[in-house]
Protein backbone atom coordinates (compact mmCIF):
# COMPACT_ATOMS: atom_id res chain seq x y z
CA UNK A 1 0.00 0.00 0.00
CA UNK A 2 2.95 2.48 0.77
CA UNK A 3 4.92 1.69 -2.92
CA UNK A 4 1.53 2.17 -4.30
CA UNK A 5 0.56 5.93 -2.27
CA UNK A 6 4.53 6.92 -3.37
CA UNK A 7 3.86 6.38 -6.98
CA UNK A 8 0.71 8.27 -6.97
CA UNK A 9 2.36 10.85 -5.30
CA UNK A 10 4.95 11.16 -7.81
CA UNK A 11 3.06 10.61 -10.79
CA UNK A 12 1.61 13.68 -9.13
CA UNK A 13 4.81 15.76 -8.99
CA UNK A 14 5.89 14.00 -12.17
CA UNK A 15 2.44 16.16 -13.19
CA UNK A 16 3.28 19.14 -11.82
CA UNK A 17 7.00 19.94 -12.22
CA UNK A 18 5.75 18.85 -16.60
CA UNK A 19 3.35 21.85 -16.31
CA UNK A 20 5.97 24.44 -14.83
CA UNK A 21 8.57 23.27 -17.23
CA UNK A 22 6.01 23.95 -20.39
CA UNK A 23 7.78 26.60 -23.04
CA UNK A 24 5.35 29.43 -23.45
CA UNK A 25 5.51 30.14 -27.59
CA UNK A 26 5.46 33.43 -29.15
CA UNK A 27 1.85 35.06 -30.06
CA UNK A 28 0.44 33.59 -33.63
CA UNK A 29 -1.98 35.27 -36.03
CA UNK A 30 -5.64 36.23 -34.58
CA UNK A 31 -4.01 36.41 -30.65
CA UNK A 32 -5.43 39.10 -30.38
CA UNK A 33 -9.01 39.34 -31.90
CA UNK A 34 -12.07 39.50 -30.52
CA UNK A 35 -13.69 36.10 -30.61
CA UNK A 36 -17.34 34.87 -29.50
CA UNK A 37 -18.63 32.48 -27.56
CA UNK A 38 -16.28 32.76 -25.08
CA UNK A 39 -16.80 34.32 -21.78
CA UNK A 40 -15.02 37.78 -21.79
CA UNK A 41 -13.76 39.42 -18.60
CA UNK A 42 -15.04 43.28 -17.70
CA UNK A 43 -13.54 46.43 -17.32
CA UNK A 44 -14.12 48.98 -15.01
CA UNK A 45 -12.78 52.55 -14.42
CA UNK A 46 -11.82 53.39 -11.05
CA UNK A 47 -11.12 56.58 -8.40
CA UNK A 48 -9.19 56.26 -5.41
CA UNK A 49 -7.57 59.35 -3.00
CA UNK A 50 -3.76 59.48 -3.70
CA UNK A 51 -2.01 61.07 -0.65
CA UNK A 52 1.41 60.79 -2.68
CA UNK A 53 -0.33 63.20 -5.25
CA UNK A 54 -3.04 65.40 -2.76
CA UNK A 55 -5.68 64.53 -5.31
CA UNK A 56 -8.09 61.89 -6.90
CA UNK A 57 -6.40 59.48 -9.36
CA UNK A 58 -8.05 57.22 -11.86
CA UNK A 59 -6.81 53.40 -12.96
CA UNK A 60 -8.49 50.65 -15.21
CA UNK A 61 -9.35 47.45 -14.14
CA UNK A 62 -9.85 44.49 -16.11
CA UNK A 63 -11.80 41.48 -13.91
CA UNK A 64 -11.70 37.64 -15.66
CA UNK A 65 -14.18 36.27 -16.51
CA UNK A 66 -15.70 34.02 -14.42
CA UNK A 67 -14.94 37.04 -11.51
CA UNK A 68 -16.69 36.30 -7.94
CA UNK A 69 -16.08 38.41 -4.82
CA UNK A 70 -16.21 35.05 -2.78
CA UNK A 71 -12.75 34.00 -4.43
CA UNK A 72 -9.35 35.38 -4.22
CA UNK A 73 -7.11 36.59 -6.89
CA UNK A 74 -3.35 37.34 -7.65
CA UNK A 75 -3.27 40.99 -9.33
CA UNK A 76 -0.68 42.21 -11.99
CA UNK A 77 0.02 45.70 -12.64
CA UNK A 78 0.32 46.75 -16.35
CA UNK A 79 2.00 50.25 -17.05
CA UNK A 80 1.97 52.66 -20.26
CA UNK A 81 4.67 54.52 -21.61
CA UNK A 82 5.21 57.82 -21.52
CA UNK A 83 3.45 59.07 -24.07
CA UNK A 84 -0.21 56.95 -22.54
CA UNK A 85 -2.15 57.46 -19.65
CA UNK A 86 -4.37 54.96 -18.10
CA UNK A 87 -6.01 53.86 -21.34
CA UNK A 88 -3.19 53.39 -23.27
CA UNK A 89 -2.89 49.85 -22.80
CA UNK A 90 -6.87 49.30 -24.28
CA UNK A 91 -6.27 51.73 -27.25
CA UNK A 92 -3.08 50.05 -28.45
CA UNK A 93 -2.76 46.58 -26.82
CA UNK A 94 -6.24 45.56 -25.83
CA UNK A 95 -5.05 42.93 -22.79
CA UNK A 96 -8.43 42.32 -22.15
CA UNK A 97 -8.70 40.62 -25.51
CA UNK A 98 -5.23 38.70 -25.51
CA UNK A 99 -6.37 37.79 -21.46
CA UNK A 100 -10.12 36.71 -22.59
CA UNK A 101 -8.40 34.58 -25.26
CA UNK A 102 -6.06 33.16 -23.29
CA UNK A 103 -8.55 31.86 -20.71
CA UNK A 104 -10.75 30.04 -23.13
CA UNK A 105 -7.87 28.25 -23.59
CA UNK A 106 -7.14 27.80 -19.78
CA UNK A 107 -3.36 29.28 -20.24
CA UNK A 108 -3.30 31.70 -17.48
CA UNK A 109 -4.60 31.87 -13.99
CA UNK A 110 -7.26 34.00 -13.52
CA UNK A 111 -5.94 37.46 -12.28
CA UNK A 112 -7.18 41.27 -11.67
CA UNK A 113 -4.89 43.84 -13.75
CA UNK A 114 -4.74 47.10 -12.52
CA UNK A 115 -4.06 49.38 -15.56
CA UNK A 116 -3.03 52.91 -13.93
CA UNK A 117 -1.79 56.14 -14.75
CA UNK A 118 2.11 56.42 -14.52
CA UNK A 119 2.33 59.77 -14.48
CA UNK A 120 1.67 60.59 -10.13
CA UNK A 121 1.15 64.82 -10.76
CA UNK A 122 -2.11 66.50 -10.23
CA UNK A 123 -2.66 67.52 -14.00
CA UNK A 124 -1.68 63.56 -15.03
CA UNK A 125 -3.00 63.73 -19.13
CA UNK A 126 -0.67 62.85 -21.83
CA UNK A 127 -1.04 66.12 -23.11
CA UNK A 128 1.32 68.78 -23.84
CA UNK A 129 5.24 68.28 -24.16
CA UNK A 130 5.05 64.76 -22.54
CA UNK A 131 8.75 65.28 -21.98
CA UNK A 132 8.72 68.22 -19.60
CA UNK A 133 10.95 67.98 -16.61
CA UNK A 134 7.74 68.06 -14.39
CA UNK A 135 6.27 65.62 -16.44
CA UNK A 136 9.39 62.96 -16.63
CA UNK A 137 9.91 63.23 -12.66
CA UNK A 138 6.43 62.04 -12.16
CA UNK A 139 7.00 58.47 -13.57
CA UNK A 140 9.03 58.57 -10.80
CA UNK A 141 6.84 59.77 -8.54
CA UNK A 142 4.81 57.15 -9.09
CA UNK A 143 6.31 54.77 -7.19
CA UNK A 144 5.04 56.00 -3.84
CA UNK A 145 1.56 56.38 -5.19
CA UNK A 146 1.83 52.16 -6.48
CA UNK A 147 2.79 51.29 -3.44
CA UNK A 148 0.93 53.71 -0.48
CA UNK A 149 -2.22 54.48 -2.48
CA UNK A 150 -3.21 52.31 -5.41
CA UNK A 151 -2.18 49.06 -3.65
CA UNK A 152 -3.70 49.47 -0.76
CA UNK A 153 -7.03 50.84 -2.16
CA UNK A 154 -7.24 47.66 -4.88
CA UNK A 155 -6.61 45.66 -1.98
CA UNK A 156 -9.81 47.07 -0.34
CA UNK A 157 -12.02 47.29 -2.70
CA UNK A 158 -11.21 44.05 -4.49
CA UNK A 159 -11.25 40.33 -3.21
CA UNK A 160 -7.11 39.83 -3.65
CA UNK A 161 -4.23 38.23 -2.25
CA UNK A 162 -2.01 40.53 -0.60
CA UNK A 163 1.13 38.70 -0.72
CA UNK A 164 4.31 39.25 -2.81
CA UNK A 165 3.85 36.10 -4.48
CA UNK A 166 0.44 36.95 -5.98
CA UNK A 167 1.16 40.74 -7.00
CA UNK A 168 3.23 41.09 -10.31
CA UNK A 169 4.26 44.29 -12.23
CA UNK A 170 5.14 44.77 -16.20
CA UNK A 171 4.93 47.44 -18.30
CA UNK A 172 5.63 48.83 -22.06
CA UNK A 173 8.57 51.39 -22.44
CA UNK A 174 8.61 53.88 -19.39
CA UNK A 175 6.32 51.76 -17.64
CA UNK A 176 8.88 48.94 -18.49
CA UNK A 177 11.44 51.10 -16.76
CA UNK A 178 9.53 51.59 -13.76
CA UNK A 179 8.03 48.14 -13.54
CA UNK A 180 12.00 47.34 -13.51
CA UNK A 181 12.65 49.93 -11.14
CA UNK A 182 10.23 49.58 -8.57
CA UNK A 183 9.60 45.55 -9.17
CA UNK A 184 13.33 44.73 -8.40
CA UNK A 185 13.74 47.70 -6.37
CA UNK A 186 10.35 46.39 -3.75
CA UNK A 187 11.17 42.70 -4.17
CA UNK A 188 9.44 42.26 -0.36
CA UNK A 189 6.12 43.60 -2.55
CA UNK A 190 6.44 42.02 -6.22
CA UNK A 191 7.74 38.40 -7.04
CA UNK A 192 6.60 38.50 -10.96
CA UNK A 193 8.28 41.37 -12.80
CA UNK A 194 8.56 42.32 -16.43
CA UNK A 195 9.86 44.69 -19.10
CA UNK A 196 8.79 45.36 -22.25
CA UNK A 197 10.76 47.84 -24.95
CA UNK A 198 12.15 49.53 -21.41
CA UNK A 199 13.03 52.53 -21.64
CA UNK A 200 16.15 54.99 -20.44
CA UNK A 201 14.22 55.76 -17.54
CA UNK A 202 15.57 52.25 -16.28
CA UNK A 203 18.04 52.53 -13.64
CA UNK A 204 21.24 51.04 -14.24
CA UNK A 205 21.83 46.98 -13.32
CA UNK A 206 23.80 47.80 -10.32
CA UNK A 207 21.12 49.77 -8.82
CA UNK A 208 18.27 47.47 -10.12
CA UNK A 209 19.51 44.51 -8.28
CA UNK A 210 22.24 45.24 -6.00
CA UNK A 211 22.23 42.27 -4.41
CA UNK A 212 22.28 39.60 -6.44
CA UNK A 213 21.93 36.76 -4.23
CA UNK A 214 18.33 37.95 -2.67
CA UNK A 215 17.12 38.48 -5.67
CA UNK A 216 18.08 34.83 -6.24
CA UNK A 217 16.24 34.02 -3.05
CA UNK A 218 12.86 36.52 -3.90
CA UNK A 219 11.94 36.40 -7.62
CA UNK A 220 9.73 33.91 -8.99
CA UNK A 221 10.11 35.31 -12.54
CA UNK A 222 12.26 38.33 -14.02
CA UNK A 223 11.23 39.18 -17.72
CA UNK A 224 12.96 41.49 -20.43
CA UNK A 225 11.85 41.64 -23.82
CA UNK A 226 12.45 43.80 -26.77
CA UNK A 227 12.50 43.94 -30.34
CA UNK A 228 16.05 43.86 -31.99
CA UNK A 229 15.65 46.82 -33.97
CA UNK A 230 14.81 49.20 -31.37
CA UNK A 231 16.77 52.40 -30.72
CA UNK A 232 16.04 51.25 -26.89
CA UNK A 233 17.54 47.87 -27.13
CA UNK A 234 20.55 48.72 -25.10
CA UNK A 235 18.82 49.35 -21.95
CA UNK A 236 17.23 45.84 -21.81
CA UNK A 237 20.60 44.07 -23.53
CA UNK A 238 22.65 45.91 -20.62
CA UNK A 239 20.24 44.48 -17.87
CA UNK A 240 20.59 40.68 -19.01
CA UNK A 241 24.39 41.09 -19.37
CA UNK A 242 24.74 41.99 -15.47
CA UNK A 243 21.91 39.63 -14.82
CA UNK A 244 23.71 37.05 -16.37
CA UNK A 245 27.03 37.85 -15.22
CA UNK A 246 25.61 37.25 -12.09
CA UNK A 247 23.84 33.92 -12.28
CA UNK A 248 20.33 35.89 -11.44
CA UNK A 249 17.27 33.25 -13.44
CA UNK A 250 15.41 35.57 -15.52
CA UNK A 251 14.06 35.44 -19.05
CA UNK A 252 15.21 37.94 -21.84
CA UNK A 253 13.95 37.46 -25.61
CA UNK A 254 14.77 39.57 -28.02
CA UNK A 255 12.23 39.82 -30.87
CA UNK A 256 13.45 39.61 -34.42
CA UNK A 257 12.58 42.68 -36.64
CA UNK A 258 10.61 43.97 -33.90
CA UNK A 259 10.46 48.02 -32.92
CA UNK A 260 9.05 50.17 -30.23
CA UNK A 261 5.59 49.70 -30.76
CA UNK A 262 2.60 47.63 -29.86
CA UNK A 263 3.37 44.32 -31.43
CA UNK A 264 6.38 43.64 -29.10
CA UNK A 265 4.03 44.93 -26.01
CA UNK A 266 1.42 42.79 -27.18
CA UNK A 267 3.61 39.92 -27.06
CA UNK A 268 5.34 40.49 -24.35
CA UNK A 269 1.74 40.65 -22.07
CA UNK A 270 0.66 37.29 -24.15
CA UNK A 271 3.61 35.50 -22.98
CA UNK A 272 4.67 37.14 -19.57
CA UNK A 273 0.73 36.50 -18.82
CA UNK A 274 0.68 32.24 -19.04
CA UNK A 275 3.99 32.62 -16.85
CA UNK A 276 3.05 34.42 -13.89
CA UNK A 277 1.08 32.86 -10.79
CA UNK A 278 2.58 29.33 -11.37
CA UNK A 279 5.43 26.89 -11.25
CA UNK A 280 7.90 28.39 -13.61
CA UNK A 281 11.33 26.65 -13.49
CA UNK A 282 13.93 28.56 -14.15
CA UNK A 283 15.93 26.20 -16.22
CA UNK A 284 13.80 27.00 -19.02
CA UNK A 285 14.81 30.24 -18.90
CA UNK A 286 17.93 30.30 -21.06
CA UNK A 287 15.68 28.44 -24.08
CA UNK A 288 13.37 32.04 -24.28
CA UNK A 289 14.91 33.31 -27.08
CA UNK A 290 14.75 34.51 -30.61
CA UNK A 291 15.05 31.02 -32.28
CA UNK A 292 11.12 30.49 -30.62
CA UNK A 293 9.97 32.62 -33.00
CA UNK A 294 10.98 30.35 -35.95
CA UNK A 295 9.00 27.00 -34.29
Amino acid sequence: MKQLIALFILILVIGFNSKAQKIVKPSREGFDLIQDGIPHGKLDTISYESSTVGTVRNSVVYTPPGYSVNKKYPVLYLLHGIGGDEFEWLNGGHPEVILDNLYAENKVESMIVVMPNGRAMKDDSAGGNIMAPDKVQAFATFEGDLLNDLIPFIEKTYPVLKDREHRAIAGLSMGGGQSLNFGLGNLDKFAWVGGFSSAPNTKSPEELVPDPEKAKEQLKLLWISCGDADGLLRFSTRTHEYLQKNNVPHIYLEEPGGVHDFKVWKNGLFMFSQLIFKPVDSSTFPLYNSGLFNQ
